[in-house]
């Protein structure tokens, strides 16, 4: 047992603070999950900004949404970075249903520039919320 299977065996909640297509494409995702007892993931632009342009492997789904008339940088992050919070949700559901909800979360952040205005913000997060349609997604809200 190595020393974060130690702290999940003690109770802690183990969070990894970054989310990307490469850590899920490469398995990596899975295998922190599996092997060092990660129970929960989160993510905001700014990681979503990294990760996005520094791989390529959003090419490919960045022109099919812009083909597809999808044209708004924000409209555009959203499309790219929705599908990997779902994607890691879908690899963490297994860690919800087992701790009956307690943990096996991933989080996603409302945009920032919506923090001062309290009703566009929590619009925003109802419509992510329904677009990521997973019981085990935290929207968080800047404040």
């Amino acid at each position: 047992m190595n020393r974060l299977q130690s702290l999940r065996e003690a109770g802690v909640s183990i969070w990894l603070d970054t989310l990307s297509r490469e850590l899920l494409d490469s398995g990596d995702f899975a295998r922190l999950i599996a092997d060092c007892a990660v129970t929960g993931a989160t993510s905001n632009p700014t990681i979503f900004a990294k990760a996005i342009t520094g791989s390529d492997r959003y090419d490919d789904q960045l022109r099919a949404a812009i083909a597809a008339g999808i044209r708004t940088p924000r409209d555009l992050f959203f499309e790219l970075a929705l599908e990997d919070v779902q994607r890691a949700a879908d690899l963490l559901r297994p860690v919800y249903d087992d701790s009956d909800g307690r943990d096996g979360f991933v989080s996603f952040e409302c945009t920032p520039d919506l923090a001062d205005d309290g009703e566009a913000t929590i619009d925003q997060a109802l419509e992510l919320w329904g677009r990521l349609a997973r019981p085990n997604v935290m929207i968080k809200v800047p404040a």
